[in-house]
């Protein structure tokens, strides 16, 4: 099995297991305290939030500014359903896995359906996939919480704990996830109509939105256990080492799979020209709401991880400033390298978040958005094509295949036919 693999992909495993090691040693052994335990689950979140920017925006061309919006859907999604299980209450795990799943069915089938009909407007789209959202999850409270909710209270009960816990974790975070990945679509199908500058402009909206609503979910929403602008406490800290590096890995491998694929020709394609990209047959419009909900999943899952690692969320931490660290991040890294936003995510925290708040006197952080604004300046005209340009490793690297070697007998007929 080694020999068919190429020696980029056994040194990629052969790297990640000497860091996954490495790190889970130091840990083990206390050489490494919570603090910088704290600052290395930070930084895995920040590349994964980052790298499903650099999926939307540098390998698709759509300038975004929503990234933390829904990277706070994921995490208080996430930290509802594990809240709700440790004070008894299973209603959130059935919630987020059948509503999820219903939805998701129910798009397919509106899809197919719309398919139909010739010449539907998007705005019609979006009202039906916002109504089969709406029935998706009233079904899920009204119908799976009373009948299936005691089931799975009792089937995973019956587990030793240990087991459980990682059970609802693991439902948790692939339940903010996929809310993130909802909302997305049903904000990414009218928005993308929009050129690149407006739907910036739209996403910005968006995360505005989204704080606002956080600051209200004990009052609009019907979440009192996030207590709105007081900030959600009581959330299980379940993150641990081989969750976040999971986590991670899983992110950079699906976009480096869907990437090195014909999806991923198809979005790099609509970046370089959408015109010319639509007259060979590619759906422009399927293909950026597709770069954008997976961008989007990649941040809910990081807002996961992250919230279950602080065991605390406030909706301060999504403001609209927040929203332009991915940003920097990515520019800073190279747009469509997924090897520079990986490490110049865990550099942007390791440096500002770890050193310098160690040797440097208290109050520098409101001297943050002077020097962003100027470092990126300087960085947009000395390099502007970021730290690492479009460098990768050779494991993120796409390895054409070789070409086809011309035999004699091939050869022969081509050289009748040219004479």
């Amino acid at each position: 099995m080694l020999r068919r693999m190429q020696k980029s992909t056994v040194y990629f495993i052969a790297g990640g297991l000497l860091i996954f090691v490495v790190i889970q040693v130091l840990l083990s052994v206390g050489v490494l305290n919570n603090y910088w335990r704290g600052i290395i689950f930070w930084g895995a979140a920040i590349s994964m939030v980052a790298l499903g920017l650099n999926l939307i925006y540098g390998f698709n061309g759509q300038f975004s500014l929503g990234q933390y919006g829904f990277y706070a859907i994921g995490a208080y999604a996430s930290a509802d359903v594990t809240y709700r299980w440790v004070h008894n209450d299973p209603s959130g795990v059935v919630v987020v896995l059948f509503g999820s799943l219903l939805t998701v069915g129910l798009y397919i089938l509106v899809s197919a359906f719309l398919r139909r009909f010739y010449g539907v407007t998007v705005m019609a789209r979006f009202t039906f996939y916002v109504l089969a959202t709406v029935l998706a999850f009233a079904i899920a409270v009204a119908v799976f919480v009373p009948l299936v909710g005691p089931a799975v209270e009792s089937i995973l009960l019956a587990l030793p704990d240990v087991v459980s816990q990682q059970i609802v974790f693991f439902i948790a975070l692939l339940g903010g996830a996929s809310l993130a990945g909802i909302a997305s679509f049903l904000f990414g199908t009218p928005v993308l109509e929009l050129g690149s500058d407006y739907f910036g402009i739209a996403t910005l909206g968006f995360t505005i939105i989204v704080k606002v609503l956080l600051d209200n979910t004990d009052t609009l929403l019907p979440f009192p256990e996030m207590k709105g602008a007081r900030g959600m406490i009581g959330i299980p800290q379940w993150t641990t080492w081989p969750w976040v590096f999971g986590s991670l890995l899983l992110v950079i491998v699906v976009m480096r799979n869907v990437l090195h694929s014909s999806v991923g020709r198809a979005i790099v394609s609509v970046r370089e020209d959408e015109r010319a990209a639509e007259l060979v047959g590619i759906d422009a419009a399927t293909t950026k709401v597709l770069a954008f909900v997976l961008g989007s999943i990649f941040a809910g899952l990081a807002g996961g991880i992250r919230a279950h690692d602080l065991a605390f969320l406030h909706p301060q931490s999504f403001n609209f400033i927040q929203s332009f660290n991915p940003l920097i991040i990515v520019v800073f890294g190279g747009l469509s390298s997924m090897t520079g936003t990986i490490v110049t995510g865990f550099f942007w925290i390791f440096l500002l978040e770890g050193l310098l708040r160690l040797y440097l006197p208290q109050g520098f952080e409101t001297w943050r958005l002077v020097v962003y604004p100027l470092v990126l300046l300087v960085m947009m005209l000395l390099r502007p094509e970021g730290l690492f340009g479009r460098y990768e490793i050779p494991f993120l690297r796409r390895v054409l295949p070789p070409l086809p070697v011309k035999t004699e007998a091939a050869a022969e007929p081509a050289q009748e036919v040219s004479a």
